[in-house]
């Protein structure tokens, strides 16, 4: 069910207790049809980190940002609430969004483990996908990446829990080329944006990623594939994109740029390709 907030926020109302933000931008000339994108961000991260990907797509597309599970102003399990945190029950809540907003089929734009997701939807719903496009996208999270992420904690989720959303951010752009950009100001506003979701939604997300794997998904994705691979990031390498495009016939396009979030630094060359992509399916 579809709802406003009292912030004018909109969400949707799930069966299992949870509720989803989602965003729509439409530009188009409203007496034509057009095509819908939905696009997913990756782990930390929340729907309006995409804001300038707006004016270009939606001139052309209905556009839809969701927020995960636990992210920006999606809510997550409270101890009194039970979940299942199974790759279906986060595949169903996108196919709830799309049946209540009555969408037969999407452009599907998933950014680094957003992508993940991508992959399997399309596999495991190919009649809801019209094509997918995945950006920066490791196909899983290896021990060392999980390692990483801990930050000398117990694991992942805990250091989300102990540090908290802004901390555990803060511990991640300290990394060599994970926050790329150099203007001084944009850093205190990705950790503000980060901080928007709670430590605990996060835990909870990061303790699913853990053990998501796309791999054995990769051979039954039939759509239309674009892979926007970054040439540097420390999340995912060239070879791996190059795994994924051969496991799929995807369309290849290395991206040469710093560091993993190759959709903010290298953001009009991932738009021109996405758009000419589009425009081909």
């Amino acid at each position: 069910m579809l709802e406003i907030d009292s912030s004018g926020r909109t969400l949707i109302s799930h069966k299992n207790g949870q509720k989803t933000h989602y965003i729509i931008d439409n530009f188009t000339d409203p007496w034509k049809p057009c095509e819908t994108i939905l696009i997913q961000h990756g782990f930390g991260r929340h729907a309006e980190f995409w804001y300038h990907w707006i004016p270009i797509l939606a001139r052309k597309y209905q556009v839809i940002r969701r927020d995960l599970r636990g992210h920006g102003h999606s809510s997550y399990p409270q101890p009194n609430q039970e979940y299942d945190w199974s790759v279906d029950t986060i595949l169903n809540e996108i196919v709830d969004l799309l049946d209540d907003l009555k969408i037969e089929k999407v452009h599907f734009l998933g950014e680094s483990t957003g992508g993940m997701l991508g992959e399997i939807f399309a596999a495991k719903n190919p009649q809801r996908v019209q094509s997918l496009t995945i950006c920066s996208s490791p196909t899983y999270l290896p021990p060392a990446a999980l390692q990483l992420f801990a930050f000398d904690k117990k694991d992942w989720p805990t250091a989300c829990r102990e540090l908290g959303s802004r901390g555990w951010a803060l511990a991640l752009s300290n990394i060599p080329g994970t926050i790329p950009i150099q203007d001084p100001d944009y850093l205190p506003w990705y950790l503000s944006q980060i901080a928007i979701s709670n430590g605990e939604g996060l835990a909870q997300y990061a303790g699913f990623l853990s053990t998501l794997d796309a791999r054995p998904y990769l051979a039954q994705i039939k759509v239309p594939m674009l892979i926007l691979a970054p040439s540097q990031s420390a999340a995912t390498k060239v070879e791996e994109q190059e795994m994924i495009a051969e496991e799929t016939g995807g369309k290849l396009k290395v991206i040469d740029g710093p560091g993993h979030e190759i959709y903010v630094t290298m953001a009009e060359e991932c738009q021109k390709e996405f758009l000419e992509f589009l425009d081909g399916v």
